[in-house]
């Protein structure tokens, strides 16, 4: 049960119910024992306050048999409804009146000197005696008197006070009420049953909602842990239907977003794998086939110069389609570390040129360049951009038919120093402008006009970007030519 949510839920929450429980029930133990005691202390002195007042009209006829009767039912009156002993007793201890009749076992206890009944103990009376507190409470067997009882008692004693002949007050008498503790703890132990029912009542209650409610937790997450296994197995089209607002709808949410991710990247991999295999299968088939041919042969001795050229440009570009890949795998691992630096960028689009001259005299193309400014210094990788320039203008001499137009441009906007590169050439269709930044993409029209290409430049470029944090997009219409334009960070002179 302990590995379940619910069980633990369970075990966490009834735990925190008995603990919450049992501080509160301590609690109201012992402020219903003291409420109940405080609520008879009161009933107990009030009645004494009573029956004092009723002994001061008796003591103006102590000789009259009718004043001592009635004096005596008022005094069992009081002590029916009080539920307690009611006692007079004299300054000597004397118990002149005592409502009911005493029990044999405190009978037992008490001194009997001239026929009259006395207190054992001095500390039993000497204290109210003397009239310096209106109320003295005693809890316990009353200094022995009532300790063969077996029970607890509380004693209420209130000194009765009469003017002397002096007419000075002095204390005369006092009233004692004494009732038993156990009939005090049965109100309490009512309560107490009281709260215990609803101590049960609220567990079975608690158990219940926490079975209710762990299911609502416990279900989508046995769905969220079924379609990891699917997932784990290769079933990549998995998806949740966990529509809710909570934490579990954000984990459920997450983890579809996460199955997309592998999905797609399972989709890239087999794509990579495929490309990679066609992008080398067909060089190393034309090598192949070239040597056989010149060992076996086939192709005559004065053709084996020709063939073997072309073998040579077979192997270069194997060579620069790994060289790419590396390249491409280190960035994306983000093992590259650009070196930033200060420099000009029409300068080094400059070289750049100089660089790509041969191509653009021998396909016959125009090519403008227009800078805003003479100087435009920019803060990035040098080597880096110049591969971008390279790839861009490579691109664009490529798919520029003979007799073509390339404009390089550069002008600063807000901070931005923006470069393009546009062209003349075949352009490329709607469809394809999200997909030529994949690796190994090429449009159909493409492939005719480049076979020495790899199909990784547009990623390489679009991941240096990336690593400068700066965009590149690009606009084209078929027939009517391509414009690439990216974005550096510009330094003022």
């Amino acid at each position: 049960m302990f590995k379940t949510i619910f069980g633990k839920m369970l075990v966490i929450f009834i735990s925190i119910l008995i603990f919450s429980f049992s501080v509160t029930g301590m609690m109201l133990y012992i402020f219903l024992g003291n409420f109940v005691l405080g609520e008879k202390q009161d009933a107990l002195k009030q009645s004494g306050d009573r029956i004092n007042s009723l002994l001061k009209i008796y003591i103006e006829n102590p000789e009259n048999p009718a004043a001592r009767l009635l004096f005596e039912r008022i005094l069992e009156s009081y002590s029916s409804n009080t539920n307690s002993y009611v006692w007079i007793v004299d300054k000597n201890g004397y118990i002149a009146f005592a409502q009911p009749e005493l029990p044999d076992i405190v009978k037992e206890r008490l001194k009997s000197e001239n026929g009259y009944v006395k207190l054992p103990d001095d500390r039993q009376y000497k204290k109210v005696m003397q009239g310096v507190q209106d109320n003295i409470r005693e809890i316990g067997d009353f200094y022995g008197l009532f300790k063969d009882t077996g029970i607890s008692w509380l004693t209420v004693e209130k000194p009765f006070k009469n003017t002397n002949s002096q007419g000075k007050e002095e204390v005369i008498a006092a009233v004692y009420l004494h009732t038993p503790i156990p009939e005090l703890h049965k109100a309490r132990t009512s309560v107490f049953k009281l709260f215990i029912i609803a101590v049960f009542i609220s567990v079975f209650i608690s158990i219940l909602l926490v079975y209710i409610f762990s299911l609502k937790i416990t279900s989508p997450l046995k769905e969220i842990r079924n379609a990891s296994k699917i997932i784990a197995g290769g079933e990549f089209q998995k998806r949740l239907d966990i529509k809710s607002n909570d934490e579990i709808g954000e984990l459920a949410s997450s983890f579809n977003h996460m199955a997309s991710a592998l999905q797609n990247l399972e989709e890239m991999r087999r794509g990579f794998i495929a490309n990679v295999s066609h992008e080398l299968r067909t060089p190393m088939t034309s090598i192949r086939g070239f040597i056989e041919g010149i060992l076996d042969g086939t192709i005559p001795a004065e053709r084996h110069r020709d063939y073997l050229n072309i073998v040579k440009d077979e192997t270069n570009r194997l060579n620069r389609l790994v060289n790419d890949l590396l390249d491409l795998a280190r960035m994306e691992a983000g093992e590259v570390v650009l070196n930033y630096k200060e420099f000009d960028i029409n300068e080094l689009i400059r070289r750049c040129i100089i660089k790509l001259e041969n191509l653009i005299v021998q396909k016959g193309l125009q090519f403008e360049a227009s800078f805003e400014e003479e100087g435009m210094m920019v803060y990035a990788d040098p080597d880096a951009i110049e591969r971008v320039i390279i790839n861009l203008v490579h691109n664009a001499v490529k798919f520029t038919p003979e007799g073509g137009k390339i404009k390089i441009n550069t002008q600063n906007h807000k901070g931005k120093i923006y470069v393009s590169v546009k062209d003349s050439g075949i352009g490329i269709s709607k469809e394809e402008l999200e997909l030529i930044w994949e690796r190994f993409y090429k449009s159909d029209k493409s492939r005719g006009g480049d076979k020495t290409g790899t199909g990784l430049g547009l990623a390489i470029v679009k991941n240096i970007m990336n690593e400068h944090k700066q965009e590149i997009w690009v606009d084209s219409e078929q027939g009517e030519g391509t414009e690439f334009t990216f974005t550096l960070e510009s330094l003022k002179k």
